[in-house]
């Protein structure tokens, strides 16, 4: 087993650090030592670009951030959007945003993106990971009762797949922990592929 320092860059659409536990939590399923370090960058948010561009632009933002300071670590950035059609959805504002997004992806497919950016001395990889996810057709009641149950405001497209999804999804079509927000099997394959085990 390849033994290296560790940093993660996930990206964050809030002023502060990571928000994410979810990301925190899959990477750590992987039994891989590693550490959170944030570095401030512009990400952007253009609906001219193509889905996998986009997600990989803003963690390779990120990514290199953090590689620049650390150049001898494997770092690991990563950023996830919700895509309408061509039209990107972050994070909602408030929750009025977030009935927006949601009665958008009412009774729609949509895709889930995660941009996932290596950087390592062992070289550069991108990977992006798209899941196809089909909503349910859902009523201002279930969209409220959906938003008292779960907090949307640090999520993409203002839902989460793994917090009652159940209500709001009604089919999936790829990896599900790319919903969540990071595609772990496709990760590992490359870290396997330089000689990193579980």
């Amino acid at each position: 087993m390849r033994r290296s320092p560790w940093a993660t860059c996930f990206s964050s659409r809030s002023a502060s650090a990571v928000q994410s536990p979810r990301r925190k939590d899959l990477l750590a399923s992987t039994g891989l030592d590693f550490e959170i370090i944030v570095r401030p960058s512009d990400e952007i948010q253009d609906s001219s670009m193509e889905p996998e561009r986009l997600c990989l632009y803003n963690a390779g933002l990120k990514a290199d951030a953090v590689a620049r300071e650390f150049p001898d670590a494997t770092v690991i950035g990563a950023d996830t959007l919700v895509f309408l059609g061509n039209e990107p959805l972050g994070k909602p504002c408030d929750r009025n945003d977030a009935v927006r997004m949601l009665t958008m992806l009412s009774g729609k497919f949509h895709c889930v993106c995660t941009g996932v950016c290596l950087r390592s001395p062992l070289g550069h990889i991108d990977l992006p990971v798209i899941t196809k996810v089909k909503f349910r057709k859902l009523s201002p009641s279930t969209i409220d009762r959906y938003l008292e149950l779960v907090h949307v405001l640090d999520k993409a497209g203002a839902y989460a797949f793994q917090e009652h999804g159940d209500m709001i999804a009604e089919s999936i079509e790829g990896d599900a922990n790319n919903v969540i927000g990071l595609p772990i099997d496709a990760l590992m394959r490359q870290l396997a592929a330089w000689g990193y085990s579980r």
